[in-house]
């Protein structure tokens, strides 16, 4: 009996493993049971490792410290990884308003607590303490002791302050998601509002009767248009034509065309007539419409291609075949001469069956390579996240440096790594069964670890004579900011629910309350928006918790 008590309360390795695999285990398991039609997910964790704190369960500091770190990089850097492709066309389109709301939440939760510096009595860098609790930031609380320690005022407090209020600080952004969704969300609140529509594609067909297109080459048209489209197939006589960019397109020819649905009206104008055919409904069998002709799915995995302009192949020349469009995860993509290629790619090739073959040959085509995650470049983008998460940045007017963090260096790279890794060459694709599972574990070990060491002191600190206090104020700290900017948010109907999810959890540098969104939500907008809200929002927080101290003390 004594070496199965070994195995939980003697400190080694193999006890910390059994420790951490137990929480995380107990956590995922009853995270999954529903309450009233409500369950926590992955956030379930962080309480069973309160719980086991609580009861007497302990590792060693060093690698329960090491584990935590590891666990919240892997998350947040694979994150980045998996929002980067598409992070930087989000901000464009909606970044600039997705970051207005964080920064209102912000906003809100600071003005409320300097509010309740007078009402309640407590002082100002217990309440600054109060408030990186309530936001679960424990940057800004670094910032903010630093400031302290700078002016000469013990810091000791202000740290306790936000243990204290940590715990719920995580519970209060999942509870007011709740609320929202419980009594406010509509069905269609949950469906997807983006205006960064996921096909970028548009297939048509037209007929040409403008004389003025009779006896030009397609580069000549391409280049005196201007419009952003490619043909794919030319019906002549009765006879198809696999189209380069020499052949000379004649009056009445009938031509596929892949667009965009802006240039759509413009092409129409150009050639002169739209057939109402629809070629864009679901499941087309291209290989039926003509025999002399194939259309094939290729995916990319030669790594020679990673980052080369679809222009510099030279494919019609070379392999006598037409890219039409390219999928990037769930995304089609006009193939444009401009648009880069990423490894995983997954192009339309149409021209005649011998010549596709040379073209797959080309592309790779070897779904087994990807199976194959590049652990490697997920280990070296850590690394780099983590050196920049230890830049000092220099604020004029301020004492001390700021810095991203080891949650705002990764998901700053992964995003970096995820959207311009393919222009520097750089292999970063994984699977998505795979990007999902790393999450997941980092997530996991994360919130077991964190969960763990604020278990071990939580009721002994609550249990003080200002304890239950600061816990009452932390969490009104939390959820009001949420659920007042949440509600507005949602009133406005230019977001769906799990994008404003998304910028709840960014704006409180929440990764456990993202775990939950991303459990219970359908779609990746939840992650898309934490990604975008997140480094500007972290980085706003640490410098006010830095300009509280400085200002008002």
């Amino acid at each position: 009996m004594d070496w199965i008590l070994s195995l939980f309360s003697v400190h080694s390795s193999v006890q910390t493993v059994i420790v951490i695999s137990l929480i995380v285990a107990l956590g995922l398991g009853l995270g999954r049971l529903k309450v009233m039609g409500i369950s926590l997910g992955i956030a379930f964790v962080f309480f069973v490792g309160i719980l086991a704190g609580h009861v007497g369960l302990s590792v060693d500091d060093q690698t329960l410290d090491f584990i935590e770190t590891f666990g919240l990089a892997m998350f947040v850097y694979c994150l980045g990884l998996h929002v980067g492709p598409n992070f930087f066309g989000s901000f464009l389109h909606e970044g600039k308003a997705l970051n207005l709301w964080s920064l209102a939440v912000i906003a809100v939760g600071t003005l409320l607590a300097l509010i309740l510096i007078p009402i309640t009595g407590v002082s100002l860098p217990n309440m600054v303490g109060l408030l990186c609790g309530a936001t679960t930031n424990t940057p800004a609380l670094g910032a903010a002791t630093q400031a302290l320690e700078h002016l000469g005022i013990s810091n000791g407090s202000a740290a306790l302050a936000t243990a204290v209020t940590y715990p719920l600080g995580v519970v209060g952004v999942i509870f007011a998601m709740v609320l929202i969704r419980k009594f406010f969300v509509k069905p269609n609140d949950l469906e997807v509002k983006s205006s960064d529509d996921d096909n970028h594609t548009y297939i048509a067909q037209f007929n040409v009767i403008n004389p003025a297109m009779d006896g030009k080459t397609i580069m000549q048209i391409v280049q005196m248009s201007h419009l952003h489209f490619i043909i794919s197939r030319i019906w002549r006589d009765g006879e198809v034509i696999v189209p380069l960019a020499d052949t000379v397109i004649r009056t009445n020819d009938s031509l596929l065309v892949v667009t965009t649905k802006t240039d759509d009206d413009a092409v129409a104008l150009l050639f002169g007539q739209q057939e109402k055919k629809d070629w864009n409904r679901e499941k087309i069998d291209w290989n039926a419409i003509d025999s002399n002709v194939e259309s094939r799915v290729c995916v990319v995995t030669h790594r020679g291609l990673n980052g080369k302009r679809l222009g510099e192949l030279h494919m019609r020349q070379l392999y006598g075949v037409n890219v039409s469009r390219v999928i990037r995860g769930d995304i089609k993509l006009l193939a444009s001469h401009s648009l880069r290629l990423q490894y995983g790619d997954r192009v339309t090739i149409v021209g005649k069956r011998e010549d596709v073959d040379s073209a797959e040959h080309f592309f790779g085509n070897s779904v087994k390579t990807l199976e194959e995650p590049n652990i490697g470049s997920i280990f070296l983008g850590i690394i780099l996240g983590l050196a920049v998460g230890t830049i000092p940045i220099a604020i004029p007017g301020m004492s001390s440096s700021v810095r991203l963090g080891i949650a705002g260096g990764p998901i700053l790279m992964g995003i970096i790594v995820g959207a311009l890794g393919p222009r520097m060459h750089f292999i970063s694709y994984t699977t998505r069964s795979a990007s999902l599972m790393l999450r997941k574990l980092g997530l996991s070990l994360y919130l077991a670890c964190l969960g763990l060491d604020a278990g071990t002191d939580f009721l002994e600190t609550v249990v003080r004579p200002e304890g239950l206090t600061w816990i009452g104020i932390g969490f009104v700290l939390t959820i009001v900011p949420v659920l007042l900017i949440g509600l507005i948010a949602l009133r406005t109907k230019k977001f769906d629910f799990g994008t404003i999810c998304g910028i709840l959890c960014g704006s409180m540098a929440n990764p456990m309350a993202l775990g939950y969104a991303d459990d219970t939500i359908k779609g990746d907008t939840p992650s898309i928006s934490y990604a975008t809200v997140y480094p500007l929002g972290m980085f706003v927080r640490v410098i006010i918790a830095q300009m509280l101290i400085m200002f008002f003390v």
